[in-house]
């Protein structure tokens, strides 16, 4: 099976997460996705040890991410 379509594929967490502060910022990312490694005393340590263990949080993370590479696309 090909990944070529799967913009994740290749992509770590840790980009993920870094790309998605640089762009938003940890106060936009925590009122997006209302999870305590955003909006409390944020860290991409702490926010990766959560993601990793939690799928239903790291799928809403990497669809933001989806989402803002769309529309970077787009502009």
């Amino acid at each position: 099976m090909s990944q070529i379509n799967n913009p994740l594929h290749g992509v770590k967490l840790e980009q993920i997460i870094n790309v998605l502060v640089a762009h938003y910022g940890w106060e936009y990312m925590g009122y997006q996705i209302s999870i305590r490694c955003f909006t409390n005393d944020p860290s991409v340590k702490s926010s990766l040890k959560f993601l990793r263990r939690t799928p239903w949080a790291r799928s809403k993370v990497e669809a933001m991410y989806l989402d803002m590479l769309s529309k970077k696309q787009k502009h």
